[in-house]
């Protein structure tokens, strides 16, 4: 078998058919499964022979190369467990990779993972592996869904060790905000686990298996939104200590030590976040386990998002700067070019070097270097009276006069706005990895249009279909009159102006806060508000990116930005 690729589906559970069907007919505490994962194909391969328990049918004979409605041709196995299969296959109509999973259509939970599987493509979340289709046909039931190639299982990741502060807040703030907009839909994951979360090469988060890995295992709970928040928990804690929150050990971690009970993350490993350790605890809270240092429970997915609202923001490490190496001269620039190498242990003299233009050669070029630079002295003198004399006949003829007549009616250019001191600026991704570019913000904002600030690159215009937008929020100092922003572009770009309330105190972090005033497309946009607009701080959102480099890639660039009253 083929070894796994990091964007598979999660593996089995290291349980039997009897643990199984107990985890489908009753709440886990935890929100996932405490047996550890089966790490070897053959393993799965085993257990899925069996055909004794209830409710179970053998999975239908397929192999590599077997071919689904014509169109998803079977590659490579990499689950097959409990009368299920979950596959590595190709699209060949639109020729890409998508996973595959397959079950025969009298299986006892065909119909719940057919619900499941379409639930999840309503909600269209680009936080999730989207579902891209679900069908019953030839006595199958199969769920297509993404194939992330680029993607790394966060097992992979705390294999190395534990993620650095900045890396565990992006994780938990991303998969919190998904999870909660999920719920609101009505979905919950109840199998959300080191497996079933991605960070994509853009460093991204993505979640996988909505809804569907739990009907694939029967996995029920009566407190759906309790179990995915304490699943939250468990990850930011294994993602801070390296060490799975309960006694076993799971996903290739250690468990806690037995009979001391849940401690809080900053007591297992020296130098843990503060902040970040105690939100661990209050997701995981359960039957009093919290310290009392620490504040009420999250028991929702939107309750601590809430929380991770209100921490201080933890910003991206500064970037390391590693010195060039020390330059090395080639063979022909030390003189070595073209001589006979010497011979072993034969001591070489070094040859004086001449000293330089002392040759009759040499002393005639510096003579006439000399007389070029007393011949171009003395014509520039000779010009620059000649343009001051010309000057001051102009400024004394007599017939020269200004007039300043109120009867002019030569036109006059209406008073302009006058310039605004931008006096701060960051970066503004409220709905990707909070992060675009921070190094370069000051670049728009400098008077040059030499210099810009870009986004990162996505697959499309459209930020790749990950997100509507990014941009930047300009800090005026103080609550100023705004009459006119002006943003130059490298390249034509879709561009709105959102303002924040005039009594704003401080910066909102929310994107719902900043409200729009004005929109255009082009190089050079001028955003004017239809009203009168006073604010401190504005939001110059990019909702289009128009550059596509040779890679295929799409950027977008702003080169500076002015604001007047």
């Amino acid at each position: 078998m083929a070894e796994r690729s990091t964007a598979a589906v999660d593996v089995a559970d290291n349980s039997d058919e009897t643990s199984l069907t107990a985890q489908a007919d009753q709440s886990t505490a935890d929100g996932v499964a405490k047996n550890r994962e089966r790490d070897t194909d053959s393993d799965e391969v085993q257990e899925s022979t069996r055909t004794d328990g209830p409710g179970k049918t053998s999975p239908p004979e397929l192999h590599s190369g077997h071919k689904l409605a014509r169109r998803y041709r079977l590659e490579e196995c990499v689950t097959r467990l409990d009368g299920f299969s979950s596959w590595r296959a190709v699209d060949e109509k639109l020729r890409r990779a998508v996973g595959v999973h397959i079950l025969p259509a009298d299986h006892s939970r065909a119909r719940s993972v057919l619900a499941a599987a379409r639930s999840s493509a309503l909600l269209g979340d680009p936080r999730f592996v989207q579902v891209l289709d679900a069908v019953e046909e030839n006595d199958l039931v199969y769920v297509v869904h993404e194939w992330l190639p680029d993607a790394t299982e966060l097992t992979a990741l705390l294999a190395a060790g534990p993620l650095e502060p900045y890396d565990a807040y992006q994780m938990v703030s991303q998969i919190s905000s998904a999870m909660a907009a999920a719920h609101r839909e009505g979905l919950a994951h109840l199998r959300l686990n080191p497996n079933a979360v991605l960070r994509t090469s853009t460093g991204q988060w993505r979640i996988r298996g909505l809804a569907v890995n739990a009907a694939l295992r029967g996995v029920a709970s009566d407190t759906p939104q309790r179990t995915d928040t304490e699943a939250i928990g468990a990850l930011l804690y294994a993602a801070l200590t390296q060490r799975w929150p309960y006694e076993s050990d799971a996903y290739g971690l250690s468990g806690l030590p037995k009979d001391i009970g849940l401690i809080a993350p900053d007591q297992v490993r020296a130098g843990v976040h503060r902040g970040l350790s105690e939100l661990s605890m209050r997701a995981l809270a359960n039957d009093g386990a919290t310290a009392s240092r620490h504040e009420s429970p999250c028991t929702t997915p939107e309750e601590l998002v809430k929380a991770i609202g209100e921490m201080p923001r933890i910003r991206p490490p500064e970037p390391a700067f590693t010195a060039p190496p020390e330059y090395q001269r080639t063979a022909y620039q030390q003189g070595a070019y073209g001589r006979q190498a010497p011979h072993p242990g034969a001591t070489q003299p070094v040859p004086t070097p001449p000293p330089p233009l002392q040759s009759r050669t040499g002393k005639a070029l510096k003579w006439a270097v000399s007389a070029l630079l007393i011949a171009a002295l003395g014509l520039g003198s000779w010009q620059l009276a000649d343009a001051l004399m010309d000057q001051g006949g102009k400024s004394d003829d007599p017939g020269q006069t200004q007039t300043n007549d109120g009867n002019d009616k030569s036109p006059k250019k209406p008073p302009s706005g006058k310039p605004i001191t931008i006096s701060g600026a960051r970066d503004f991704d409220p709905f990707g990895d909070q992060t675009e570019k921070p190094s370069d913000i000051g670049k728009v904002y400098d008077s040059s249009s030499a210099t810009y600030w870009q986004t990162d690159f996505y697959l499309s215009a459209d930020f790749g279909r990950l997100k509507p937008g990014v941009g930047i929020i300009l800090d005026l100092g103080k609550t100023q009159q705004v009459g006119k922003v002006t943003v130059t572009f490298v390249g034509n770009t879709s561009v709105q102006l959102r303002s924040a309330s005039a009594d704003a105190g401080s910066e909102p972090t929310s994107f719902d806060a900043y409200r729009k005033v004005a929109e255009g497309t082009g190089t050079t946009v001028e955003l004017k508000p239809g009203k009168s607009l006073k604010s401190r701080y504005l939001l110059v959102w990019l909702t289009d990116l128009p550059i596509q480099a040779d890679d295929g890639k799409w950027r977008g660039r702003v080169a500076d930005i002015k604001v007047t009253s």
